[in-house]
């Protein structure tokens, strides 16, 4: 296979890819998951009978008060105590805007809110109202010195004491959530914890080149992770038993997420109001009986925050999969792991970039050497392989028994110059989802006027270079295409690949470029190397 045919093949792999990747994203979900059998008992079957409803207390106020550490500032509404905004303070909403980016916020046209409470018998939450917790300031900030914030809200109701309690801590994009319950009744009273993340429902944005998912998804005792998207919430109720698990909300590079306690029976759900266009996914956690006069304590916590893969396979096995690099993780994690080991001893993401392709076109040379030799040796059968064409005509079972014969003869594989092809295209796509999805790379400056090594270039020069670099590496090459129809195709092929790189990151173009680059200087190494042998003159 000459390198023309060869980069058919890989024009006809990377449209395939894109078509794969859109409909990853529009239509990724299986049938919509009704229950899980998963044998727990002690979580109530109906997940949404006594549930807060969706919308008639999303916009209500009573007070509402501020927490921050040093990453996020989050804004609590203590009606019900949830947290209606999230300002992640090292994220920029837009590049160099100085604008943090607002994660979770509660606006007449979006709803993205994190709720948590106490249902059942003796609970503080229903249908009807919320709880009206009291605090005594409205601003909280974690000081120098200072590990921890610790912020309780009270609510006392019926000789019960509920205290609400956010525990911040520094450098740390979890909030511990736990409800201290003091009884000082002489009866035993009963409460059902829960939590959800409340969402407008909207549909996945971006370009084919670029898409993006925002949806739901989950982790349970059976699955590590799945998404469930706003269309599968649509369809029907998500309803899982399971001991242990996560809920969680998903966009381009962040993430919220209930953990609750891992110790206990949970069952995760959804409940959507198409009228309203909110959609919720959450957990409801087994009765939890507090005897007379005794204090218990009910633990979860949220995320709220970029996806950071080590931070958050700390706080919750698993959560660290909503960094999703799709079937192509396998390779993507090892090369997001190089790549972030370049980039701590360069301090450049371009720069790492760089050097990652430099170590994958090494690992990769030995079988671009024998592509390359393999296709000169197929270029010195060409007259063979025409005169046996001329000679057996349209017998093609001789002709293809005449041609194994010649190629075993003289030790020639004719698929030789497809393994290194079919080897780029996961590594190309694995990279395309690191930088998808590896939140580090976000804002990520190179030099010059790549600004942002995670946007497409804003005066398209990489693609350009990039697809001067592809029409270099097809001139290069010294067999001509016999057939006119595929010599116009492939003349054309630079152009229509630059245009699809228009919209690629531009750290991804980065990388086809300095391969291209290095292939063009490994293929003249080669093919010197062959002249040598007295090959390649042969072949020409």
């Amino acid at each position: 296979m000459d390198s023309r045919r060869s980069l058919l093949v890989l024009a006809l792999l990377f449209i395939s890819f894109l078509v794969y990747q859109q409909w990853q994203v529009d239509y990724h979900s299986p049938k919509p998951v009704v229950a899980e059998q998963t044998q727990i008992s002690d979580v109530p079957a109906n997940s949404t009978s006594s549930l807060p409803t969706i919308t008639n207390d999303t916009l209500s106020t009573s007070k509402v008060i501020t927490l921050e550490n040093d990453v996020f500032r989050l804004k609590i509404n203590t009606l019900g105590g949830d947290i209606i905004s999230s300002e992640l303070l090292q994220y920029d909403s837009e590049l160099h805007s100085d604008t943090p980016f607002a994660l979770l916020q509660n606006t007449s046209d979006h709803i993205y809110i994190a709720q948590s409470g106490l249902i059942g018998k003796d609970g503080i939450d229903s249908k009807s109202g919320r709880a009206d917790y009291h605090v005594e300031n409205d601003y909280f900030k974690l000081a120098e010195g200072q590990d921890q914030l610790v912020v309780p809200l009270t609510f006392e109701k019926d000789g019960v004491i509920y205290r609400k309690i956010f525990v911040l801590k520094r450098g740390a994009y979890d909030v511990a959530v736990n409800f201290e319950i003091n009884n000082q009744t002489a009866r035993t009273i009963e409460v059902e914890p829960y939590a959800q993340l409340k969402h407008t429902l909207v549909e996945n944005s971006g370009s084919m080149a670029m898409p993006t998912y925002t949806g739901g998804a989950y982790s349970s005792s059976d699955t590590n992770y799945k998404k469930y998207s706003f269309e599968d919430m649509t369809k029907a109720d998500l309803s899982i038993k399971t001991k242990t698990g996560w809920v969680a909300i998903l966009q381009h590079y962040f993430v919220s997420a209930w953990i609750p306690d891992q110790n206990t029976n949970n069952l995760l759900y959804t409940i959507t109001d198409k009228d309203n266009n909110v959609g919720s996914i959450g957990y409801r956690s087994s009765v939890v009986s507090i005897p007379a006069n005794t204090v218990t304590t009910i633990n979860s916590k949220l995320w709220t925050g970029p996806k950071l893969q080590n931070q958050m396979a700390n706080v919750a096995d698993h959560l660290d999969l909503t960094v999703d690099y799709g079937w192509a993780w396998f390779i993507a994690k090892p090369l997001f792991k190089l790549l972030t080991f370049i980039q701590s001893l360069v301090h450049n993401w371009g720069l790492a970039i760089i050097g990652v392709t430099l170590i994958v076109k090494a690992i990769l040379y030995p079988l671009t050497k024998a592509q390359y030799t393999s296709m000169a040796k197929m270029r010195m059968l060409q007259p063979k392989l025409q005169e046996m064409r001329e000679r057996f005509g349209e017998d093609r079972q001789r002709m293809s028994q005449e041609m194994m014969k010649l190629y075993k003869e003289e030790k020639v594989n004719p698929l030789g110059g497809c393994l290194p092809i079919l080897l780029q295209m996961p590594i190309f796509i694995a990279l395309y989802w690191t930088f998808m999805e590896a939140v580090e790379l976000r804002h990520a400056p190179f030099f010059g006027w790549i600004q942002d090594l995670s946007a497409q270039d804003p005066y398209f020069i990489l693609p350009i270079l990039m697809g001067a670099s592809m029409y270099l590496l097809q001139k290069m090459s010294p067999t001509p295409v016999a057939d006119p129809m595929q010599q116009k195709v492939m003349n054309f092929m630079p152009l229509i690949f630059m245009v699809f790189f228009l919209f690629f990151p531009a750290g991804l173009v980065l990388y086809w470029l300095v391969s291209n680059l290095i292939t063009i200087a490994q293929q003249q190494l080669i093919y010197r190397g062959l002249e040598k042998k007295g090959l390649h003159s042969r072949s020409k």
